[in-house]
């Protein structure tokens, strides 16, 4: 289902739902304004066509003891298609891995690595990415605070109705 395809209801459903996925239908339908049964039909039509990939719960990195965060940059020794895919495939096989990106500029990649300390970190570097065949160079920066940290996509405000603040209701 593109976009333009989406109407404001799906707008509305998708915002709602990026605020809490765990809403029940009868609770999500009220706050659009449809009767639970077209609601519920419109939350399967976006998970079938792939606009609602997956229902998650966050945790906090913190309270789970995975206090260091890491920003890597990777270059490869040669940017040829079977190095890319090598490299991909390690850093998906890899939990500590959060996120990875192909990148324009100086690095190939940019990873975001998430580990309990310093000494995880190195291990993770020595044995493993050091190791991953066609890697030529790393560089690695440590996040010293999160600013900020969203999952919500901005989603087009003029589909959106304005909302109510949660102290104003």
């Amino acid at each position: 289902m593109a976009a333009n395809l989406l109407d404001s209801k799906d707008w509305q459903i998708l915002a709602r739902l990026q605020e809490d996925a765990r809403i029940a239908n009868v609770d999500l339908a009220r706050e659009v304004n449809l009767s639970p049964s077209p609601c519920l039909a419109r939350v399967r039509a976006l998970e079938a066509s792939g606009v609602i990939q997956r229902h998650v719960t966050l945790l906090d990195p913190i309270k789970l003891g995975l206090t260091v965060s890491v920003f890597i940059r990777v270059r490869l020794e040669r940017q040829v298609e079977r190095s890319l895919e090598v490299f991909e495939r390690a850093m998906r096989e890899r939990p500590e891995v959060m996120e990875c990106y192909l990148m324009t500029g100086e690095s190939d990649y940019l990873l975001r690595v998430v580990v309990p300390d310093v000494p995880a970190l190195e291990r993770f570097i020595v044995d493993f990415l050091s190791r991953v065949p066609g890697v030529g160079n790393i560089q690695s920066s440590f996040a010293l605070k999160q600013v900020k940290y969203q999952t919500a996509l901005p989603l087009p405000a003029a589909q959106l109705p304005a909302r109510r603040s949660r102290r104003a209701r």
